[in-house]
């Protein structure tokens, strides 16, 4: 397939199965294309670390993405928890990525511990803890 406009890449990053051109497209400069990959379930785990440490564009393009990474069935121990640090940093900011700690905390390959913390951080609301503390208490 030809690229040519930022349809051409976003169609390519739905419906590609070939991981290598999956991550030659996340170092494209769209966020769009970048939720697509992280909703691809053929996207490899390292392209997911890749996506979880060096797309930035917007507070919700962000955070969406978190989401969909920690998300992803492909996504392993090393990309939830690289997903789990940029979530903590951007609460630290005063943002508010719940969506992508909510998915976290479902996620068996990160310790309680390890997603509970994510709530104590200054951005955590008093609403976002007390889900937290429910998602975390279906665990057992």
């Amino acid at each position: 397939m030809s690229v040519h406009t930022p349809a051409d890449y976003l169609e390519l990053a739905r419906a590609e199965k070939d991981s290598s051109v999956l991550h030659r497209l996340a170092r494209c400069p769209y966020p769009f294309v970048w939720h697509a990959l992280a909703a691809n379930a053929y996207t490899a785990p390292n392209t997911l670390l890749e996506l979880s440490t060096t797309a930035q564009d917007s507070a919700w393009n962000d955070n969406r993405l978190l989401c969909l990474l920690a998300e992803h069935p492909r996504a392993d121990y090393t990309v939830l928890r690289a997903v789990r640090d940029a979530a903590a940093a951007k609460l630290a900011e005063g943002e508010r990525p719940y969506a992508a700690v909510l998915a976290l905390a479902g996620r068996m390959e990160l310790a309680t511990e390890e997603v509970r913390q994510l709530g104590a951080l200054r951005g955590a609301s008093a609403r976002l803890r007390s889900r937290l503390d429910r998602h975390l208490a279906l665990r057992t």
